[in-house]
């Protein structure tokens, strides 16, 4: 038992979550081993404990290398010796069988031979109930990623490639639950009134309300300029992951004019589609340029046809270092009003912490005044929470 408890302990100090329930599990796995010593039954254990701990592919290569020390640092020399040793077990008297070991379980004796397969294990003994406590939301690694500030994230970080699509994956999944929830029939009071008059009065027959289909078309507006292009990688990856939760949505891209990369989201996998999506930021010259919102609003005005129905998502900072101003007002504020006019929702997602918005050239107040919603977003979970209530 102190062997596991210790082995629970060093795992969770790489960040691995471990339950209770994990805990006792692994000691009732060990006990089927803890008599028998063959370096076959050493690496069984390792795959058994491996099954109990392990709740994703990645935490795999640190189990490994945490399962050796542990036992390694017990009693080195006879672990070593068990793992280089190839001689098989000596056989009983008879020549044909191998010796048999007593192991204990549930405070009862039963012999097992060293053979025998684990298929054969009595599987009445085993709890396969799957630790509940370890699968609620995501486990520690995943939800420090999420936590941390977008500006220490790593691009090339395969891991945050991964998390991005399971993060839109689960946007999608509760965005497609609400409107199940808002499809239900649902008893129309008047209508069921109304029919029910030749009765008295009485409710005999019920009339349910009509669902309210929504037809809302969403606009993705990322800003790719120096300033922004780190984060607009991500908001990307989610949006790849997430559209199909959203209705006729189209993704565009502006620095100083404004491009549309929807066709990148049709494309088989994201890094297909990213490569798309670079592909079309370069032939519009549009790596790393220099924020101009007044041409970038004005022409994705002309490109959107925004209506009553139409949600506008924009990332950027409200930084419009080149557009034009007029008594220190920046020319790009009328656009966004009209754009708040003529659709039903504006909302700016701004990367940067409150206490840098309105400072030198950032238009925070001059957007709010026009009637967008701004709000801050510091980490991917902010970012997911956004997105998935639009």
């Amino acid at each position: 038992m102190e062997d596991v408890a210790r082995l629970s302990s060093n795992l969770r100090k790489k960040g691995i979550p471990v339950s209770i329930r994990s805990t006792h599990n692994a000691f009732l796995v060990s006990e089927f081993f803890s008599h028998i010593k063959t370096a076959e039954t050493y690496n069984y254990l390792k795959e058994a404990l491996s099954a109990v701990y392990v709740k994703n592919k990645d935490q795999l290569k640190e189990f490994n290398q945490v399962f050796d020390a542990t036992f390694k640092a017990k009693d080195d020399s006879k672990i070593i010796k068990l793992k280089n040793s190839t001689s098989k077990p000596k056989k009983n008297n008879a020549g044909e069988k191998f010796s048999n070991y007593k192991m204990e379980q549930d405070s009862s004796n039963f012999k097992m031979d060293s053979k025998i397969k684990l298929s054969s294990i009595n599987e009445d003994k085993i709890n396969f109930n799957p630790p509940l406590a370890d699968y609620e939301g995501i486990d520690l690694r995943e939800n420090s990623l999420m936590e941390r500030d977008i500006n220490e994230l790593d691009f090339f970080e395969a891991e945050l490639f991964e998390l991005c699509q399971k993060l839109g994956r689960k946007i999608a999944n509760k965005r497609a639950r609400r409107n199940k929830r808002s499809k239900t029939n649902r008893i129309d009071i008047r209508r069921s009134i109304r029919k029910n008059l030749k009765y008295g009065g009485v409710l005999i027959e019920l009339e349910k309300r009509k669902p309210y289909l929504k037809k809302n078309q969403h606009f993705f507006l990322s800003d790719v300029s120096g300033s922004c292009d780190w984060i607009s990688n991500w908001f990307f990856c989610m949006v790849y992951a997430a559209q199909k939760s959203f209705n006729q949505s189209r993704f565009f891209d502006f620095d100083n004019k404004s491009v549309e990369t929807t066709r990148a989201l049709s494309e088989k996998n994201l890094m297909e589609g990213f490569t798309r999506v670079r592909e079309i930021r370069q032939k519009n010259i549009m790596m790393h340029g220099t924020s101009n919102m007044y041409t970038a609003f004005n022409s994705f005005i002309k490109q959107a046809n925004l209506n009553h129905k139409s949600i506008v998502l924009i990332l950027t900072d409200c930084r419009d270092w080149a557009g034009p101003k007029k008594f220190k007002k920046p020319l790009s504020a009328d656009l966004m009003e009209h754009m708040c006019r003529i659709s039903k929702k504006v909302i700016i997602l701004n990367p940067e912490p409150k206490i840098k918005w309105n400072v030198v050239d950032s238009c925070v107040s001059d957007y709010e005044d026009a009637g967008a919603q701004i709000m801050e977003v510091r980490n991917l979970k902010q970012l997911a929470r956004l997105v998935e209530h639009i």
